[in-house]
């Protein structure tokens, strides 16, 4: 068979479907030029290659195209989903949150003010003045119980006393000193160990600058009477006994501590001694303990 007779031929375009089922086209370039010489033309074969050529090569970049598309699009989702929403913002980046408005991972805890207990109450305050001083007052509330041990010695309580005349209840230069003060109510007891005896005297004033004033003015004569009776013999009435002065708030109180059987008080006698230093003691633990018992209910109230 040559090249140069019978019919028009098919061509066959790899890259035009159907193009081995349907027949070319009369308008679909010739595989020969019509000179009837049977020799194809070959520049029209190259013209049609060649535009074969640039169709493919532009379905290449649109193809390209389409799929970098596709891709920025899969990338855009794939953002949004991370930042836990459904929808992406479509507000100008003018209206986005500045970084200093994004909440850092070490950005420091948020701090507090620190917080302070009030102060506790002063329970000096409550026994330095009559205003706040308002619990009741007594001897048997002052000093409690019938007996009194301090350390291994025990004293037994004896007779009590509570007057509204503070001078009567003192002797030496203790009167004149209580009364220049304004003293307004003088409280004793008496203590006994063996053959010594105590007798402790709290004198009450309306302020602490009273009670400080009468404790400085007291000398080695300002002595408070001795208490007995109750099968307490009388002591310290004509013999040498011991004293002692102190303060604390609006109460003095003062000691007075000898022997029943009327002996002296010597520098030896160190059981006499021991004797009013304890009643002394005890003396300010229950007046503080009464500032302490009134803030405690203030406290509270």
């Amino acid at each position: 068979m040559s090249f140069g007779q019978g019919g028009p031929q098919s061509q066959w375009d790899p890259w035009t479907p159907q193009s081995q089922q349907q027949p070319q086209q009369q308008s679909q370039q010739p595989w020969n030029s019509g000179n009837g010489d049977g020799t194809p033309d070959w520049a029209a074969l190259a013209e049609a290659s060649e535009a074969r050529a640039k169709r493919r090569k532009l379905l290449f970049i649109g193809g390209g195209a389409l799929a970098t598309a596709a891709i920025a699009g899969a990338v855009a989702v794939a953002v949004v989903s991370a930042n836990g929403s459904g929808q992406a913002s479509d507000s100008p980046s003018s209206q986005l949150p500045s970084t200093a408005d994004i909440p850092s991972a070490t950005a420091t805890q948020p701090s507090f003010a620190p917080t302070s207990a009030p102060p506790p109450l002063d329970p000096k305050d409550f026994v330095s003045s009559a205003k706040k001083d308002k619990a009741p007052l007594g001897p048997d509330l002052l000093f409690p119980g019938t007996q009194l041990t301090m350390g291994e010695t025990v004293y037994k309580k004896g007779p009590t006393a509570d007057t509204r005349t503070c001078g009567s209840a003192a002797q030496g230069t203790l009167p004149k000193v209580l009364d220049a003060n304004a003293c307004t109510r003088l409280i004793r007891v008496t203590y006994t160990q063996g053959g010594t005896a105590v007798t402790v005297g709290v004198a009450v004033f309306d302020t602490e600058a009273q009670a400080e004033k009468a404790k400085k003015e007291a000398d080695k004569k300002s002595i408070v009477r001795s208490l007995s009776g109750g099968g307490v013999k009388s002591f310290c009435t004509g013999a040498v006994c011991r004293s002692t002065t102190n303060s604390y708030g609006r109460y003095a109180y003062f000691t007075v501590a000898g022997f029943t059987d009327g002996k002296d008080v010597t520098e030896k006698s160190t059981g006499v001694f021991r004797a009013g230093d304890d009643l002394a003691e005890f003396a300010f633990r229950q007046i503080r303990r009464r500032g302490e018992a009134q803030a405690s209910a203030a406290a509270q109230g």
